[in-house]
Order: C-alpha cells, then structure tokens, then sequence
C-alpha cells in the first residue's frame, strides 16, 4: 500500500442480530415481534425491529413484558449462544471473502479495511456487494457504513440503519456528505462519547457531532482526555482508531462465571457447576495457545436475598503451568470443598485462571515424563476437536453430570441449534 493512500474502512454490523437469528430459522416469528433475553432469561438484550416498534426498552426485565405477549403476540426467546456464535462465524466467513483485512469488533460487527479499493469498484457498489453476500451466506440482513475513519464509519452505519432510503449502504467518504450527517447527529450518539459524557459537553455548548468535530483537539484533551481528542479527530477524517484492525492481543486472564438458574444448596452442585466453568476455562486457554500458572475459584450467595450472606474466593500457584482440564478441574474441585460452607443458598460460582505462559517454555518437574506431557497434550486436541464436531459436551466430565441440573442457566423458551447439533437442523417436508 502506498504511503500517500488515503485510507477507508467499512463496518458491517448485523440488523437486530440475535433476534434475526430467532426469526431466520423459524418462519413463525417472521414479521412479528420478538425479544431474546439475557442469561436466565432476566431482561431484553435483542429485540426485532417490531418489537422495537411496541416501545419495548433494551434491558427491559421479561417480566414487565407479559401484557405484550398477551396483547401483541410478542415472542420472547432465551439467549442461544451456540446459534448465535455459529452464525457470527459464518457472517466472519463471508466478509473475509470481500476484503484482505477484516477485525471483528463484537459477535455481530466487524471492520474492513478498504484502502485503494475505490480504483476497482465504487464504494457505494461494494457495500452493496458486502451486503447481499452476507444476505447468501448467512440469510441475515446487515447495514454497512464506509468513512476515512473508524468513528466516521460508524456513523455511516448508524445513518445507514436508520435511513430506509440508503438501502441499508452508506458511503461517507466525502466531507460535506460527513458535515451534514454530523449536523443531524446528537453529541451522545457519537461512539465512545455517550450519555454520561455528552452532558458535560452539552453545558459547553457542544450538541452536535458536528460541534464536536469543529472543536479544538488540544482544548478537548485538556478538559477531557486523549480519547476524546482523537475522536474529535476522527470526526475529521483522521484515523486514529487503525490498530483496530490489528492482531487482538492474547487474554491476560480467562473468567468462566455465571449466576446459577436456581439456588444451589448441595455440595454435589455445586461441584458439578465449578466443574463445568473449569472445562470450559481450559478449553478457552487451549484456543489461547497458553498454559495457566494460577487458578482461582469463587462462589456467592445474592446480596439482593434475604438471610445471611457469604462471599469467598480462593486462589493456588498450580504445581506446573497446564492446559489440561483433568488438572484444572482437580484443583478447582478441591478449591471448591474448602470454600464450601452449609446453609446457603449460592447463586453464583466461577473460575479464574491466569498467569499465562508458552506452552513447552517452562522448565519441566525432574520428574515429570516428557512423554507423557505430549501424550495428554494430544489427549485434549482429541477432546477439542470431537467437540467441536460434535457440539459442545458432547464429551463431558463424570462430575458435570449430575442427577440435580437446577445450577445452570434458566432458559425456559431456548430455540434448537439449528446449526451445530444433528438433531436439529431443521428438514424440509414436501
């Protein structure tokens, strides 16, 4: 790439996308309403544009919205991770397929970079492009916003959402095309500005993005912070946000936690579910390509209960840095039994593991057996992979089985995996 070229992204991001997931795979919720809701089922995290249109909030707790079930037809559905990550892969897929550079940014948005792509194709055309190969790929509709500049791109894809005319594309490549949007954008919607900040900007009078690109960068810094300068910069074509486009860093740390779908009031439990975060944790840490040196375990009770309350957490140095589940779910078992204590009801329990090191980089036990350590290694690609193939926990941990499931997540309305589990994918019946 030259020097002199004048640098351009795209972001694509995903209509409503957990809900279009919900709608995709089922023609019954086409064209009504639907929400899906947070981690057992608590609150709205996605909503369909006609559920948006009934005035349903994000994170409106589920049980507020009853009366639009009854009244509306709304359909609620629980959070169905393995769907949604799948689908997120396949839309990654398809946009690697338009460009040479792409980041993914969340679940159901990612970056491109489109420098020197205009001397082949419009910008207007190749968003376009971008769009209906999702739309082949994935079934899923998307917006795609093109700017010199990241925060400027997101504009574009806002505009592009909420302005039926542009056809779901926007290029905002030209300046004046930039100053104009800016002038109709109210300071909060602003990426990384916000509601909390814009109202320390509207009291100087800065209401506007476009008040806020014609501001002065270093009177900014000096009364905000280096992130708000270089997002005044941004607004002005200047890219500063480029290493978004960059190889993520590796995890310093890897948290597998979530409150329980009822209260835990057996050891046995409660040992099931540490089981479980510990073998995803090191499953995570696998992908990582790291082995851990620390492991901590965790577990409370709700603050928000009536009765006593109990917190504790424990950590260990573990006796040689491993990825290997049998390992990390021994000490986090034994963790676990030492912060156990009678008479509560636990809502919440979770791994921690960190202190991450190369795996091979660190001196060996005199007497650990070389072979060995290779011999499991290979043991739990093997794990990986059949799991991977043959969905998640298809190859589990005696403990995770456990007669009493109340510990994990209530999802009481959870869709088929449509696309990662034999059983169901949907057959088409002439």
């Amino acid at each position: 790439m030259r020097s002199d070229m004048k640098q351009v992204f795209a972001l694509c991001d995903m209509n409503s996308f957990y809900a279009s997931c919900e709608q995709l795979f089922n023609p019954a919720f086409r064209g009504r309403p639907v929400v899906v809701a947070s981690n057992n089922d608590g609150c709205a995290v996605a909503r369909s544009p006609e559920a948006k249109a009934l005035g349903i909030k994000m994170g409106q707790p589920i049980f507020e919205l009853r009366e639009y079930v009854e009244k509306h037809g709304l359909i609620v559905c629980s959070s169905n991770y393995a769907l949604y990550g799948d689908m997120s892969h396949r839309f990654m897929l398809a946009l690697a397929e338009c460009a040479p550079r792409v980041m993914p940014y969340s679940i159901d948005e990612a970056f491109l970079d489109l420098t020197g792509i205009d001397s082949v194709v419009s910008y207007l055309d190749f968003g376009h492009h971008v769009k209906e190969l999702v739309r082949i790929w994935t079934g899923l509709p998307i917006c795609v916003g093109i700017a010199p500049s990241p925060t400027l791109a997101k504009l574009a894809n806002h505009a592009a959402k909420h302005y039926p005319a542009t056809r779901g594309v926007v290029d905002l490549t030209d300046r004046d095309r930039q100053r104009r949007l800016m002038h109709l954008t109210p300071v909060e919607e602003v990426w990384g500005i916000g509601r909390k900040l814009s109202k320390r900007l509207d009291a100087l009078g800065i209401k506007t993005a476009l008040d806020l690109a014609d501001s002065d960068p270093k009177w900014i810094r000096d009364h905000f912070s280096v992130v708000v300068e270089r997002t005044v910069r941004e607004l002005n074509g200047i890219p500063c946000h480029s290493d978004l486009l960059e190889v993520a860093p590796a995890k310093q740390q890897i948290l597998c936690s979530k409150s329980f779908g009822a209260p835990v009031t057996d050891l046995n439990s409660m040992l099931a579910a540490i089981t479980a975060h510990a073998s995803r944790a090191s499953e995570k840490l696998r992908r990582e390509n790291r082995d851990c040196g620390y492991l901590a375990a965790f577990m409370s009770t709700s603050r928000f209960r009536t009765g006593s309350h109990y917190a504790n957490q424990q950590g260990i140095t573990l006796p040689f840095p491993t990825s290997d589940t049998r390992e990390i779910v021994r000490h986090a078992v034994s963790i676990a039994r030492s912060l156990w204590r009678e008479g509560y009801r636990y809502n919440k329990a979770g791994i921690v593991l960190t202190d991450f090191r190369v795996p091979g980089a660190c001196q060996s036990d005199f007497f650990s057996q070389v072979e060995d350590d290779e011999r499991n290694r290979k043991l739990m690609r093997t794990l990986d992979k059949i799991n991977s193939i043959a969905g998640k926990n298809t190859i589990q941990f005696g403990r995770q089985i456990h007669k009493n499931q109340s510990w994990q997540m209530r999802r009481e309305n959870l869709s088929p995996a449509y696309t990662t589990r034999w059983a169901d994918i949907p057959v088409a019946i002439s």
